[in-house]
């Protein structure tokens, strides 16, 4: 398919780098694509921001069928625009797609339907340290009908947001209160899909965190409530000894790509890891011997977020002194500085636009 372009006659004012924010501005184009079965996907197009049309039955209002995807480009010191791992986010896509009853998009032509938006908008890519262009792939169903089953009409569009650096005042521990009353996800359900619902779900627990002056939540798994799964839009990371632990993918528990790429990276330092069950007892047994030395979380936005406490019930364990761990400061030295081309990528994750 080839994708049309139409360009904006009214273009935006570039926004001040200092006061950005995240998700909160939009650049001058996007790219959507409509869907119909029998059809297929078609009318790739760019064109300029702008409100979608859409029924008031649509399948997306009513029951959810929505997913989407969070990916960053970069500006890199020679002003190259670059993109971090875009094939895996398509991919992620594909599969979030089929668990939600929603058509997939081809890898390679979503790839490049990203870059041709992103090359449009390379003006929009904010060039201070910390900085990027967040992108957002979503797909909805649409279409006049009520009742559930699979809509037989979808919307693809991606839209891009210029985001401030995520730490303001710097790269700091946060601090986690462990949910053991709400849940997100089940097996079998939806927690490994990338899907609003799940995030939904999460709103509750994250409030009554907030009110109490912690950060983000951690949940546990449905099934025993002792288990650690992940943290708000975040894989959780922990440092026991000598081995890099992290909750093993069960179907609760969304892939991230960052989590992915730490991983690997941890594996070629000759750093032992292990994917599998961490229960809170563990982790405060774990504090109290000495051995949980690190605990971070990782994830698109923040990239790596290191955590400096954390609370099950009436027990709270400070990690590392509420100091960032070197291990946690070197993978997010490293991690960040491939992405903008700081570091030699030998892993070709990175792609110029």
């Amino acid at each position: 398919m080839e994708i049309t372009i139409t360009r904006t006659t009214v273009p935006k004012a570039k926004p001040d780098e200092s006061k950005m924010g995240f998700g909160r501005l939009f650049s001058d184009h996007m790219f959507i694509m409509e869907y119909e079965d029998g059809k297929g996907w078609f009318n790739p197009r760019i064109q300029p921001y702008q409100p979608l049309l859409i029924d008031p039955a649509s399948p997306v209002l009513h029951y959810g069928q929505e997913i989407f995807e969070g990916m960053k480009a970069y500006r890199a010191a020679n002003d190259d625009i670059l993109l971090f791992r875009a094939r895996e986010n398509a991919k992620r896509l594909n599969r979030s797609a089929v668990r939600m009853c929603m058509p997939e998009v081809d890898v390679e032509f979503n790839y490049e339907a990203i870059r041709t938006l992103v090359d449009i908008e390379r003006d929009w890519v904010p060039k201070s340290p910390g900085t990027s262009l967040y992108l957002r792939p979503t797909m909805i169903a649409d279409g006049a009908m009520l009742g559930v089953h699979p809509s037989h009409r979808y919307y693809y569009y991606i839209i891009c947001s210029p985001s401030g650096a995520y730490y303001a005042k710097g790269l700091a521990p946060i601090s986690i209160f462990v949910e053991d009353a709400y849940v997100r996800a089940v097996k079998g359900g939806t927690g490994e899909a990338k899907t609003g619902g799940n995030y939904a779900a999460s709103l509750k627990a994250a409030s009554v965190a907030s009110a109490k002056g912690y950060d983000q939540v951690l949940w546990l798994d449905a099934e025993h409530r002792k288990y650690v799964e992940e943290v708000g839009a975040m894989n959780m990371m922990f440092l026991l000894g000598d081995t890099l632990c992290t909750a093993s993918l069960e179907g609760s528990i969304l892939p991230g790509i960052t989590r992915m790429s730490i991983l690997e990276l941890a594996r070629e330092m000759g750093i032992k890891v292990e994917e599998r069950k961490i229960s809170v007892d563990e982790l405060i047994e774990a504090n109290k011997s000495g051995k949980l030395r690190e605990a971070f979380g990782t994830g698109t936005a923040a990239v790596i977020s290191p955590v400096g406490e954390l609370t099950y019930k009436d027990k709270t364990i400070v990690i590392n002194d509420k100091k960032i761990g070197a291990l946690t400061q070197k993978f997010y030295d490293t991690l960040t500085g491939i992405q903008v081309g700081q570091i030699a990528d030998t892993h070709n994750w990175v792609t110029r636009v």
